[in-house]
């Protein structure tokens, strides 16, 4: 994959003190909530330096789920900024990036599991807390399993391309206040895990809060 997209900051419209959902997810926590068509969802990075891996469903149909290889071939672009189009594997608009300050997010890096911790960086972390374990305990409420699991998007996370087509884990680009904001094109699923990691920069060696907010009709 050839094509980078360039940064894309934008701003906003929508303000903090009219969100129907305003709740901050501790280090190392989760969340699960539906975003009804048309609403915005807006994840703040409080502290600069904080990776929120995140997948979305088909809120009618869980098995119709964000695909990172139809989203990445689709925008011919590796990152994801304002504009990206969020597809599922059938081909279906899930959600468009209508807002980003931070400019840059990755979707081919991955979630941590506990086997590819201990596979990385060492037996010790076996028992480490990590992305997957988060995924399956806040989804197992809408019915999310192991094979609901696919390539999530790991927003805020800084996952450069080397020329060989390598992945390297490196130091974020976000800052605290940082965020990103999506619109839901259907009734959609969201299922974020707020990275536990210890053992790369992706969290600043040291996992923070995010804050996440909604607008929409109740």
């Amino acid at each position: 994959m050839t094509g980078v997209l360039a940064h894309t900051l934008t701003d906003s419209t929508m303000d903090p003190e009219t969100a129907v959902l305003d709740t901050v997810v501790g280090a190392g926590d989760g969340f699960l909530g539906t975003i009804p068509a048309g609403g915005r969802f807006r994840i703040v990075d409080l502290d600069g330096n904080q990776a929120a891996d995140t997948l979305f469903y088909d809120a009618s149909d869980i098995d119709n789920r964000y695909s990172a290889f139809d989203t990445v071939r689709e925008q011919a672009g590796v990152y994801l900024t304002t504009g990206s189009r969020l597809l599922s594997g059938r081909g279906d608009l899930l959600a468009t990036i209508v807002a980003d300050t931070c400019g840059r997010h990755d979707t081919i890096g991955g979630a941590c599991a506990q086997e590819s911790n201990v596979i990385r960086y060492g037996e010790h972390t076996r028992h480490q807390h990590a992305c997957r374990q988060t995924f399956l305990k806040y989804g197992a409420a809408a019915g999310i399993g192991q094979r609901q699991l696919g390539h999530n998007i790991n927003f805020f996370m800084n996952v450069p391309v080397t020329p060989d087509g390598g992945l390297t884990f490196a130091d974020g680009l976000s800052a605290p206040g940082k965020y990103v904001e999506i619109e839901a094109a259907m009734d959609i699923l969201v299922l974020i895990s707020n990275c536990p990691q210890l053992n790369n920069p992706c969290n600043g060696w040291n996992p923070t809060p995010v804050q996440l907010l909604g607008w929409w009709d109740k």
